[in-house]
C-alpha cells in the first residue's frame, strides 16, 4: 500500500461506539460494516447485506490465543453466508463486511472472488493468524481494467482494516534490528560488553513450546516487550520451567516483529540458540521466572544461579 493520506467518515447507528460501524471511505469503491457476532441478530435485515462483496469473520480458539482465527468469504449478497455462519462456526465474536456502494456497481462474481483469493494468500503470507478456510479459491482471470479496479477495493480494505483493530493482514514489518552480524560467540569476545544497562530478555518456556519454537523454528514470540527496552534487546535466553528449571540456551536477536493484535512481539533469532550454563534457579523467590526478565549479556555468561541475573 502507498501512504497516500486518506479520510473516513463512521456512522454509528445505535449509539454504541463498541457495535456497529459503518466506515465510509470518502470518494471509495465500497462500505465497510464491522459488528460484535451478538449484534447479528438485529442488523442482518440492513440492505448493505444484500450487496456484493467480502466478509471476515475473527475469533479466538484454543490453538493460539495470540493469533485470531480468520474465515474470509465472499457473496453475491452476504446476509444468508453469515447468517449460515452465525449457525455453524461458534469461533468467531467480530464480523468485517466490506460491499459496493450501491447494487449496480458492476461487480460480479469473479471480482468478489478475486478479492476473496487476495485477501486469503495476504493473511496466509502476513502469518498473523489462523484461517478457518479449508482451501484457497484459484485467482479468476480478469481484465486489466476490471483488475485495476479491484484491486483498488482490497487496498481501501486493506487500509480499513487496521483502523477497526484488525491486523492480521499486515506483513510484519520489525521494529528493531539489532546487529545480527555479530553472533554470540563474537559478542562474548569483546571486553566489557554489556555490562551496562540491559540487553538480553530472559522468557520462560514450557518444554514443549521451547523445543518446538525456540530450538526447532529459531524464533520465540507473543513476548510483551516495553517500549523503551525494544532498541535495547541483543539477545534472547531460555529459561526452561519444570523440570528443569534453570536458564539453558541463548541466541542473538536478528529482528522484533510484532504479533498478534495485543501488543505483543516475535524475536526471530540470528542464529540457532546455543547451550549455556546451566543456570539454576536454586535460591531466587518464588515465582520470579513467570515472566519474562530483562539482564545483561555479560550477567547470563557469568551467572551461577538465576538470582545472579537479577539487575539491582
Amino acid at each position: 500500500m502507498t501512504s497516500d493520506g486518506f479520510s473516513i467518515r463512521i456512522y454509528v447507528p445505535d449509539g454504541d461506539p463498541h457495535g456497529v460501524r459503518i466506515i465510509d471511505r470518502m470518494a471509495s469503491t465500497g462500505l465497510a460494516i464491522t459488528f460484535p457476532r451478538s449484534h447479528w441478530p438485529k442488523i442482518k435485515s440492513r440492505p448493505e447485506f444484500d450487496r456484493t462483496g467480502v466478509y471476515i469473520l475473527s475469533g479466538y480458539t484454543g490453538e493460539d490465543s495470540d493469533l485470531p482465527t480468520l474465515y474470509i468469504g465472499q457473496g453475491d449478497g452476504l446476509r444468508d453466508r453469515i447468517e449460515s455462519h452465525f449457525a455453524a462456526k461458534e469461533f468467531w465474536d467480530w464480523g468485517f463486511a466490506f460491499v459496493t456502494k450501491s447494487n449496480d456497481s458492476g461487480f460480479n462474481r469473479a471480482h468478489i472472488t478475486w478479492l476473496e483469493h487476495m485477501l486469503i494468500a495476504r493473511a496466509r503470507r502476513a502469518d498473523r493468524s489462523h484461517l478457518n478456510n479449508g482451501n484457497t479459491p484459484s485467482e479468476p482471470t480478469l481484465s486489466e481494467a476490471d483488475k485495476a479496479d479491484t484491486r483498488l477495493f482490497l487496498k481501501e480494505i486493506l487500509q480499513v482494516l487496521p483502523l477497526v483493530g484488525l491486523r492480521a493482514f499486515e506483513i510484519p514489518v520489525p521494529v528493531a534490528t539489532p546487529n545480527a552480524a555479530m553472533t554470540t560467540g563474537a559478542a562474548a569476545s569483546v571486553p566489557g560488553k554489556s555490562l551496562g544497562e540491559a540487553d538480553t530478555i530472559i522468557v520462560p518456556a514450557q518444554r514443549d513450546g521451547f523445543e518446538a519454537v525456540f530450538l526447532g523454528q529459531n524464533a520465540w514470540h507473543a513476548i510483551r516487550i516495553g517500549g523503551g527496552m525494544i532498541p535495547k534487546i541483543k539477545y534472547v535466553a531460555a529459561y526452561q520451567s519444570q523440570p528443569v528449571k534453570a536458564v539453558t540456551h541463548v541466541a542473538p536477536v536478528a529482528s522484533i516483529e510484532p504479533y498478534g493484535e495485543d501488543g505483543k512481539y516475535k524475536l526471530v533469532f540470528a542464529e540457532a540458540a546455543r547451550p549455556i550454563g546451566p543456570i539454576p534457579f536454586a535460591d531466587a523467590p518464588s515465582g520470579s521466572m513467570q515472566g519474562p526478565r530483562y539482564t545483561t549479556y555479560a550477567r547470563l555468561l557469568n551467572a551461577k544461579k538465576v538470582t545472579d541475573l537479577f539487575l539491582k
